[in-house]
């Protein structure tokens, strides 16, 4: 008989099995808790490589759940106001602000070096 998976996201990988008595495991594995801000090692630069010639400002190095980098991402984008997203621990800002992200996350405790 067949496996049915029900969500393809969780089972990446997974083709075909032969194996008749094949279970895909759908553990998931848990994000680390977020440190704090004194601990965290944010690293700040810009780039314009295959982005057409627009800059951007990339914040890298986040240590922490999703959502909190998601609120890290929404807190800069508005004290910045300006455009960008989160994932993968880097945030991605619209523009070349590596000066105004810099010193907004200084004052928030978090240490920072710009490349």
């Amino acid at each position: 008989m067949h496996n049915k998976i029900t969500n393809r996201k969780k089972a990446s990988g997974i083709v075909f099995s032969t194996d008749p008595d094949f279970v895909y495991n759908f553990s998931e594995q848990e994000e680390p808790t977020t440190l704090i801000p004194e601990k965290q090692k944010l690293t700040i630069k810009t780039d314009s490589k295959n982005r057409k010639g627009k800059t951007v400002t990339l914040i890298d190095g986040f240590t922490g759940k999703t959502e909190d980098l998601k609120d890290l991402e929404k807190k800069i984008k508005t004290f910045c106001g300006t455009g960008g997203s989160a994932k993968d621990g880097m945030i991605i800002l619209q523009g070349d602000l590596k000066e105004k992200v810099f010193n907004y996350l200084v004052s928030k405790n978090y240490k920072v070096r710009k490349i």
